[in-house]
């Protein structure tokens, strides 16, 4: 929605003229400073205000059923929503401002919430038609005064509605129009978007000088002016000329100065806060229904003793039979209008349980993309580091690399803590079973930490029970716990010893029950916080830096074991160190069952081969960083932005392996796949993608690809996967 930025924006200042009197009356002060405010902390890109202080303002007005200040309120929450990108709650607040438009008979009022639903309608490919509907719709409104600026903001919004859509001649004659209705030379606003949108034009027309020469006008206004978003939206379409121009370097900058402006705009920090203040609004609705069903049923209870009564009366005599009879009468229609009325609650009841089930599928979806956006980019920066830490030569250089390649594997462990968290408190997070070897497991487990115990002088011990046999269970989520366990005893034993046991207590009925040890030599943990550690964020108050972390490890610890029917237990003395003990009960597998591709080490003694193999990726580092790791093992690499460029060299070249990014514009990877499966079943298709593998793969499997490799990679796992494939079909010739 990033067009309609400025556009609201605007139309805030268009509002508040009508509340810049100041009268005596309380209310009318109250309300209209809470607007002001509203729209002050809008213009300054402070969204949480904006929202505290437009609640406060729908509150107050509703009281008074003022429907000038509630179409008020609703229309900046709407505004700063969209703003946000969140069309689905901008929608919601636009249209209630629509009806309280129509109630105050206000042409002004009507104008403006017919052009904020064209917005929010015209962002979207499959309502863009009833978004040019509310744009003419206002319009029409806008057009019964001639001196007024407004029809300029509804013929900006339908050019830029084609321009997005491609409709380049449509357009054309909007931007005419508006360049036209444009007098005011102070509007630098809608000044450094018309020149944004001329750029787009000439852009889409391959008239690139021109274009350039317009682009760099807006940026111009924007940034003389400090326009934040205007300058973000116009950097962002400038890079994407550059780059359809070939003037890649240029486009890197612009797109660089596009994020530094987006990244003023929002943070993360306000983005929470913005959701508690929602969420506070929430909660006093909830509260305010709760009061009114705790009344009802007092109500109710009173109807109830009042038919008792009437009852005992009917037994004890019946001469007030004719009393009675009117008393049953006027009972019954009170309980028909208290049905009534439970009635509209319990719709009332589901509407809002479905309310929040979409807000908890919202969530969902929200830290599925986050996923995804977030190991896209990280694939990048660990692929590039470890090759250049391969490559480079240069011992000066080799530490800086280092913890270059550490920082990008400890956010990206990170990142995996909370999405972790939250696909637990979805209920997202089942078992698998797998049959796998406990000894190799935790010999990659100790591997992954040989950095850390190097930089820390710490000894790592490993204790495995020799009777312990090949176990079926969900390996994966059992190396995430020692992970975990194993990654805290490091991080708070500066030097000394942390040892890992694993203990076969009995067999039975083809089950094991296998107790497991982590402990240090650490720091400690008293007495009053052992059972504090295991709650979500909480850490252990240390001056030491070097101990600071999410505090996401042991929770998450805690919820998988919940998953085995398994608790933990810790026993600590501070100053001396802590030990971690939990028992699994797992069913007992043979050998020959066992998945030998778990090892974390590739298949070793592999032929030096030429193999062909493609890269799909719509990413071009992420097709950089992938062939450059290819190479160094003498493949032959050939490149496909998108499926259909992968149909036509598959169906051309002789290929040993396709590696195919799940997530693409247009046909994804899976559908890619599929259309592959129509004429070459046999070719092996290794899915590559940054989303959690879980999520994703009975759909990718059903698709028809082999293997599954999850970005970002370390990249013995990603050979390991790429020659258990190859070596599953015939082999190519030796070169």
């Amino acid at each position: 929605m990033r067009k309609n930025y400025l556009l609201c924006v605007f139309g805030v200042f268009l509002c508040l003229p009508g509340y810049a009197q100041s009268p005596a009356e309380t209310y009318k002060d109250s309300t209209t400073y809470l607007a002001r405010a509203a729209g002050k902390a809008l213009d300054d890109y402070d969204f949480n205000r904006s929202i505290e202080q437009s609640l406060l303002l729908i509150d107050l007005a509703s009281k008074k059923e003022d429907f000038n200040k509630l179409n008020h309120g609703y229309n900046l929450l709407g505004i700063t929503y969209e703003m946000l990108e969140d069309s689905i709650r901008a929608k919601e607040n636009y249209l209630k401002a629509l009806e309280y438009a129509r109630l105050s008979s206000n042409d002004t009022l009507l104008w403006y919430a017919y052009n904020n639903l064209g917005n929010v309608y015209s962002s979207n490919k499959n309502t863009v038609h009833k978004g040019f509907e509310y744009y003419r719709k206002a319009i029409a409104i806008a057009s019964k005064n001639p001196d007024e600026p407004q029809v300029l903001i509804p013929v900006v919004n339908i050019a830029w509605t084609l321009l997005e859509n491609d409709e380049f001649d449509s357009a054309y004659p909007y931007l005419k129009r508006a360049e036209g209705l444009l007098k005011d030379e102070e509007d630098v606003v809608t000044r450094s978007n018309l020149n944004t949108l001329y750029g787009m034009y000439y852009s889409g027309m391959e008239d690139y000088d021109r274009s350039r020469t317009y682009f760099e006008k807006g940026i111009a206004i924007a940034e003389k002016d400090s326009l934040i978003v205007e300058a973000s939206f116009a950097y962002e379409e400038f890079a994407d000329m550059l780059f359809k121009s070939k003037d890649y370097n240029a486009a890197y900058v612009a797109l660089d100065k596009h994020q530094e402006y987006r990244e003023k705009i929002f943070s993360r920090e306000k983005n929470l806060q913005r959701e508690a203040v929602y969420e506070r609004f929430q909660t006093k609705v909830y509260k305010k229904d709760l009061e009114a069903a705790r009344r009802e049923q007092l109500y109710k209870d009173e109807v109830l003793k009042k038919t008792q009564q009437l009852s005992a009366i009917m037994v004890i005599s019946l001469v007030v039979m004719f009393f009675f009879l009117i008393l049953l009468f006027r009972n019954n229609r009170i309980r028909k209008r208290l049905i009534g009325q439970l009635r509209d609650k319990n719709v009332e009841l589901k509407e809002a349980k479905e309310e929040a089930e979409r807000l908890s599928n919202l969530k969902t979806r929200f830290f599925s993309t986050v996923s995804h956006e977030l190991r896209t980019p990280l694939y990048g920066v660990v692929g590039l580091a470890s090759l250049l830490l391969e490559e480079n030569k240069d011992e000066n250089q080799s530490d800086d690399l280092k913890s270059l390649k550490f920082s990008a594997d400890y956010l990206l462990a990170l990142i995996n803590d909370v999405l972790q968290m939250n696909k637990m408190e979805s209920n997202l997070v089942h078992l698998e079973n797998v049959t796998f070897n406990i000894h190799e497991l935790f010999q990659g487990i100790l591997k992954s930490f040989e950095i850390n115990r190097n930089q820390k002088d710490i000894k790592m011990e490993l204790q495995i029970d020799p009777e312990i046999p090949y176990l079926v269970g969900d390996s994966m989520r059992l190396s995430q716990i020692m992970m975990n366990l194993v990654g805290n005893a490091v991080k708070f034993t500066e030097r000394g010893r942390v040892w890992i046991k694993a203990e076969n207590l009995k067999c039975r009925e083809n089950y094991c029950r296998i107790r497991f040890e982590v402990g240090d030599t650490g720091i400690g943990i008293p007495p009053n916080k052992q059972e504090e550690i295991f709650e979500e964020f909480s850490q252990l108050k240390n001056q030491n830096l070097n101990y600071q972390g999410t505090g996401l490890g042991l929770p998450i610890v805690k919820k998988l074991l919940k998953l085995f029917n398994s608790e933990i237990e810790v026993s600590s003395v501070e100053g001396e160190g802590s030990v971690f003990t939990f028992e699994i009960e797992f069913l007992q597998g043979a050998e020959a069952e066992s998945i030998k591709h778990l090892s974390s080490s590739p298949i070793e003694n592999e032929p030096r081969l030429i193999r062909k193999i493609l890269i799909v990726d719509d990413n071009r580092i992420n097709q950089l960083v992938t062939q450059r790791i290819l190479e160094k093992r003498d493949f032959k690499c050939l490149l496909a932005a998108s499926g259909e460029e992968a149909l036509d060299i598959i169906k051309l070249e002789q290929l040993d392996i396709v590696l195919m990014d799940v997530n693409m514009p247009g046909m994804n990877g899976m559908e890619t796949t599929m259309k592959i499966r129509e004429f070459d079943a046999h070719l092996p298709v290794i899915a590559l993608t940054a989303v959690e593998v879980g999520e994703m793969r009975e759909e990718i499997l059903k698709a028809g690809m082999n293997d599954i490799i999850n970005k970002p990679y370390d990249i013995p796992q990603f050979f390991n996967t790429i020659f258990r494939n190859l070596l599953q079909t015939v082999t190519p010739t030796a070169v």
